[in-house]
């Protein structure tokens, strides 16, 4: 019997460079999900040219749900109306009609939500039959490009199956305007995924890393900013390692997240680099010397639980991702 292999990490340009060619050889289906979803650079144009050509030419079925906030301000989040901004907005329809034309089923998520920080779709991820993109940070515009970022790619056709699931109870529960219930499913002995589908002040994902860092005796964490809440002040009982972004380097809107985090939290980053660091992920170290990971979309921040954001996270004892992840970061972060 063969051994079953782990999932490969994939930084940013790799990711989309090897999703492209993997959706020009798409014969079962191709669903995707991404806080921010343009055609703005080459590597996203080309894996938007696939997704078209395989539903227009090969009749592949195709699903794509980008959240609203891609026409708002991701980058700065001025705080006004798609209406007043015409180029963003112009960009994303005729990226959504593009799309429709080609018969791929399209979907803005989070069109109903009442403020523009509440009830967004954070999570992001691709299926290419069984092949699936997931558990890391990286959406589909050119400045996740330039971010230090990852996903990881799983072939794995029950992943596959549960996330194309998952990707429909999305859309038909944002159609109404709420959210499902949480959920959970193993992958084998040692990874369980974790989903957050949206459910104000319940984070599934914030709870168990809340969890695994009462129990650990060393914790490093990466993410785009500091933790907050409850997990903050584990952190500071515990050994702990933080890499974030020092708000000096960060945009307008991150700039006064960081500093603000940092403040409340009395926290200081090991991070030093320039570039902008958007990877997310926790390796604990427990008390018998084993280790756990949990790698995905969510920042560990409470407010993401609070305000009801879709996430998703891999929760892993196996010792080829958690090496995958720390060989990320010593590269990448340190």
């Amino acid at each position: 019997m063969s051994k079953k292999k782990s999932p490969t990490l994939l930084t940013a340009e790799d990711y989309m460079s090897d999703l492209a060619v993997k959706i020009d050889n798409a014969k079962q289906r191709v669903n995707m999900v991404a806080t921010t979803f343009r055609a703005d650079d080459k590597h996203t144009e080309a894996v938007i040219a696939a997704v078209e050509r395989a539903a227009a030419e090969r009749g592949v079925p195709a699903s794509v749900c980008a959240d609203s906030f891609t026409y708002l301000e991701p980058k700065e989040f001025i705080l006004r109306s798609p209406r007043r901004q015409p180029s963003r907005a112009v960009h994303a329809m005729k990226l959504e009609r593009r799309l429709k034309r080609a018969g791929v089923a399209f979907r803005w998520l989070g069109q109903k939500a009442n403020m523009l920080m509440t009830g967004r779709t954070h999570s992001k991820w691709s299926i290419v039959d069984d092949i699936v993109y997931a558990c890391g940070g990286v959406n589909m515009d050119h400045e996740s490009l330039a971010n230090v970022d990852y996903m990881f790619r799983f072939d794995n056709k029950v992943l596959a199956d549960k996330l194309s699931n998952e990707q429909y109870l999305i859309a038909r529960a944002d159609k109404r305007g709420g959210s499902i219930r949480n959920s959970m499913f193993g992958l084998d002995e040692h990874s369980t995924v974790l989903v957050d589908q949206g459910l104000p002040t319940n984070s599934l994902i914030y709870k168990r890393a809340c969890d695994l860092a009462e129990q650990a005796e060393n914790i490093v964490l990466v993410s785009q900013y500091c933790p907050t809440g409850k997990l903050n002040r584990i952190l500071k009982r515990k050994n702990a390692k933080l890499y974030f972004n020092n708000w000096r380097t960060a945009s307008p809107i991150n700039k006064l997240l960081i500093k603000l985090g940092t403040l409340t939290s009395r926290q200081q980053t090991l991070y030093q680099h320039p570039q902008y660091l958007h990877a997310k992920f926790i390796v604990f170290t427990m008390p018998d010397g084993s280790k756990i990971a949990l790698s995905g979309s969510h920042n560990f921040m409470r407010g993401s639980g609070i305000m009801g954001t879709r996430e998703i996270a891999l929760e892993t004892s196996d010792p080829a991702i958690i090496k995958q992840l720390e060989a990320f970061r010593k590269k990448y972060v340190e």
